[in-house]
């Protein structure tokens, strides 16, 4: 049966980690590749399997967990090894292994001449079993080892090209900015779990005792944990004010932007807050802090995304702004939308990186789309598929992007979470949004040839295996949406009713009217045609007006190219603080050692005075000791302090190991 077999799902991903990673770089390279994608996809055919068992059962009877065995048994405090399946973790399994099957498979194509094609593989497997371990896990611990596995992989795969020493920075990085936020994840689910431990003597993590007993936490500890999980939803997620390692992340692999960027790292946090909304919607005031956060991201992402001339950056900051609405979707109690545009952008910005990686390939290396143009007829699958998810990011009616952005700022406005400020930075975000990914379409496939003869010369469309994902993504970019088209088409909801046994937890947002859906609807769409016309006047029709714009607008156009100075501000003034604050403690701690020291060297020379053999000998030993003790105890602490990211690495790294070794054995 396939309850008992759920472990499978994340355990096979990390076994092809496992034999790559120890064997990889004797094998032949397509017994490797063989391994590494058959593994992810016959987890997908098992998550497939699982979904369909599942919606067998009656609607209220959807859920089953496969308990392994007991991992953690202290007294009443239990913590099994358990995975759980759900609507919500039904749902993110198949996009997570259906969606990593299919960059697993470009990757082949992408990835045909590196030097550590092996690694590579077992690294992307080892991200896809801590992703699904995370979405599939049955209390808040599990959950986090999943949570940390990602960030480590992240750390590994993002700084996988680590001969340049920019790519070794951005995977640092990633993993000290997602430190930053683990800490507030750790500090929510601690005070959760003692809150409820002293007021009830219930001790456990696990996600059903906790639903079940969530209502007998005070209102304000509710808040202050919800506020705690969501910082760290902000660092894995990338929403203000710890966006800013995502961007870098472009330094990586393309298929590696494409997994960590659309259906597994930046989503985790959107997932967290779904899985835990039996706490939401008990502590309203964390809602709104998300919803209101989530916008202000979705806004100022987008209009950094306006002048970037990077590919790949162009859809970083794109990935940030549609993480935004994500959030706005579960900040103002619309759960299922913001899972809904979860799902739909997993389809989308993975078709759009993958499309800017064949357009890479193709161009030699290249990234800079002032550098581009005229590629249409030379890359005329990649041009096709792009094109299909631009219309899908842009909310272009039809394509999946529409039904879920319209969900979600449909619900933003009748939601009390919401609010007409919240949804009128949803509808400024769509007109950018539209607008820059418009730009870097004509920039990039349109217009007169901007590239040197020799690229051009060796421009060609990339292999199948680069060219079939990219068809598979398109289709469900285009028809991935009409599994959750409104109910003001005269159809139910399917995906809404599916995950309406998890979202079941006493609140609901406000039914609107008709003539007011179709309203806000219009406006959406308006909305995304005002962008494209825009930048099709912009840079198809008067191509000369960017760049006087951008010089009788110098300053904001400065500003907007240099991200807002947001780097430069951590740089100078974070980071700068934190060095500081280090060598003032690191001598402070020098003074307190050389203190301790001279001070038992005096004593120690008063004590000798005294005459006697056992004065000699124990006395000054004893003290001789001590000072010893101190001296050494502190040189060893000042080598595990060395400030250097790669040592606690290295220790994050053998606890991890550790840890998974007990957990498999």
């Amino acid at each position: 049966m396939i309850e008992h077999m759920i472990w499978m799902i994340p355990v096979l991903p990390l076994t092809g980690a496992i034999i790559n990673l120890l064997i990889g770089k004797r094998l032949p390279r397509r017994v490797v590749d063989s391994i590494a994608v058959g593994s992810i996809s016959l987890s997908f055919v098992l998550a497939v399997t699982a979904y369909f068992h599942l919606i067998s059962l009656p609607a209220d009877q959807r859920q089953f967990t496969d308990t392994v065995y007991t991992w953690i048994g202290l007294g009443s405090f239990q913590v099994n090894l358990a995975f759980l399946i759900d609507p919500l973790s039904a749902v993110m399994i198949l996009i997570v292994s259906g969606v990593g099957s299919v960059i697993h498979l470009y990757s082949v194509g992408y990835m045909h001449g590196d030097k550590r094609y092996s690694r590579y593989f077992a690294f992307l497997n080892l991200f896809a079993f801590a992703m699904l371990l995370l979405v599939l896990s049955s209390s808040i611990l599990l959950m986090f080892v999943g949570w940390e596995g990602v960030g480590l992989c992240s750390y590994l795969l993002i700084g996988f090209w680590f001969e340049k020493i920019e790519n070794a920075r951005a995977g640092m990085k990633a993993f000290v900015v997602n430190r930053i936020g683990d800490f507030g994840f750790i500090a929510g689910f601690l005070l959760l779990f003692t809150t409820l431990g002293v007021k009830t003597g219930i001790w456990s993590l696990d996600f059903s005792v906790l639903k079940s007993n969530i209502a007998l936490v005070p209102v304000a500890v509710l808040t202050a944990t919800g506020i705690m999980l969501f910082v760290g939803a902000t660092g894995k997620s990338a929403q203000i004010p710890l966006y800013v390692w995502l961007p870098d992340a472009m330094a990586g692999p393309t298929p590696v932007s494409a997994l960590i960027h659309a259906a597994t790292m930046v989503t985790a946090g959107v997932y967290m807050i779904a899985r835990m909304n039996f706490l939401y919607v008990l502590a309203p005031d964390a809602l709104r802090v998300i919803a209101i956060v989530g916008a202000l991201t979705a806004f100022f992402a987008a209009t950094i995304g306006l002048v970037q001339n990077d590919i790949k950056k162009v859809l970083a900051y794109s990935t940030v702004s549609q993480l935004g609405y994500m959030f706005i979707g579960v900040g103002v109690g619309a759960f299922s939308a913001g899972i809904f545009h979860l799902m739909t952008h997993a389809f989308f910005k993975a078709l759009l990186f993958l499309g800017s990686g064949s357009v890479i390939h193709a161009m030699s290396g290249e990234q800079d789309i002032r550098k581009m143009g005229g590629l249409a007829k030379k890359l005329p699958v990649t041009t096709a598929t792009f094109i299909i998810a631009t219309l899908a990011i842009t909310g272009v009616p039809g394509f999946a992007g529409f039904f879920s952005k319209d969900d979600i700022l449909y619900n933003a406005y009748v939601s009390p979470y919401g609010g007409t400020f919240i949804w009128l930075l949803g509808v400024l975000g769509a007109v950018l949004t539209a607008f820059y990914m418009t730009r870097l379409v004509l920039l990039t496939f349109y217009g007169k040839p901007r590239m040197d003869h020799h690229t051009a010369e060796h421009i060609h469309e990339s292999p199948k295996t680069m060219t079939v994902p990219l068809l598979i993504l398109a289709v469900l970019s285009a028809a991935g949406g009409y599994i959750g088209m409104p109910e003001v088409f005269g159809v139910h909801n399917v995906f809404a009713q599916f995950l309406a046994p998890v979202f079941n937890s006493g609140f609901a947002v406000p039914e609107g009217s008709h003539t007011l859906e179709w309203t806000l609807m219009g406006v959406s769409v308006l909305a995304a045609f005002s962008g494209i016309g825009g930048a099709y006047y912009f840079y198809a029709v008067n191509t000369e007006l960017p760049a006087r714009m951008a010089q009788s607008f110098r300053t904001a156009y400065a500003w907007l190219l240099n991200k807002y100075y947001v780097d430069e501000f951590y740089l100078k003034y974070i980071v700068g603080g934190v060095l500081k604050l280090n060598t003032i403690l690191s001598l402070f701690d020098a003074r307190i050692i050389d203190g301790a020291v001279n001070g038992a060297a005096k004593l120690g020379k008063k004590l000798s005075d005294f005459d006697g053999a056992f004065d000699r000998i124990v006395v000054d030993g004893a003290v001789n000791a001590v000072g010893d003790g101190v001296v050494s105890a502190g040189g060893v602490l000042r080598k595990i302090q060395t400030g250097l990211v790669q040592n606690y690495l290295i220790f994050a790294i053998l606890g991890l190991a550790l840890l998974l070794s007990f957990v498999l054995l």
